[in-house]
């Protein structure tokens, strides 16, 4: 690859070119090297913006929150506020699944990420009726339950395709029904668990059980 001229690069270039490679890949294959030869320029000319690879990381979770969005504002329903914001870090972990990861292994502390991921969700929290303590632990139960849902579902591809659903169920089905009686019978079921439909029930139930009673 041709290199181009280092003036042109930007930390959040980089950083947008980091997310894509993780987004596209994985984590495990950005490397300060491999993201230097995608940008075009020496790996050493990386480290005159980021120390090392954890600085990086550290970037990429704040851009991707940092660009968290919430829908707009659009009724008065505890329930649908709640919902609208446990859709919305949800969206976010599938437009980039290596925020997944991310959220697991770092703390985020920019002003970006801070504005964009929990300064608004908080205020709509509140706009829902939940105040002080209950806003803070409703947030935790959304990120923490999106971020679970998503961690589950991306190594289990077949909850949203259903020749693989198909697949599924036969696994299931076929397993000894004298060891496995219950699984066997509820196997035409079992292949929906990490599908969209599932995502949408927990977080369902988990905003009614949020929700601030009259």
């Amino acid at each position: 690859m041709a290199k181009k001229d280092a003036r042109t690069l930007t930390r959040e270039r980089i950083v947008e070119t980091a997310v894509r490679i993780g987004d596209s890949e994985s984590l495990d294959t950005l490397t300060v090297r491999r993201l230097a030869g995608e940008l075009g320029v020496g790996a050493m000319t990386l480290y005159s913006y980021f120390r090392n690879k954890e600085e990086i990381l550290d970037a990429m979770a704040d851009h991707v929150l940092g660009g968290m969005e919430l829908p707009p504002a659009g009724t008065d329903d505890p329930v649908d506020i709640l919902v609208s914001c446990g859709r919305a870090f949800r969206a976010m972990m599938l437009a980039h699944p290596c925020v997944v990861r991310l959220l697991s292994t770092r703390v985020t502390d920019s002003i970006d990420a801070l504005d964009g991921a929990m300064e608004d969700v908080l205020a709509r929290l509140e706009s829902a009726g939940l105040k002080g303590a209950e806003a803070t632990r409703a947030y935790g139960v959304l990120i923490t339950y999106a971020l679970g849902f998503s961690g589950y579902q991306a190594p289990r591809t077949w909850g949203d395709d259903p020749e693989a659903r198909r697949q599924r169920h036969h696994f299931y089905a076929g397993l000894p029904a004298d060891r496995f009686p219950t699984t066997v019978r509820l196997s035409a079921d079992l292949p929906s668990l990490p599908s969209s439909d599932q995502f949408e029930f927990g977080l369902h139930l988990i905003a009614k059980g949020l929700a601030p009673t009259p």
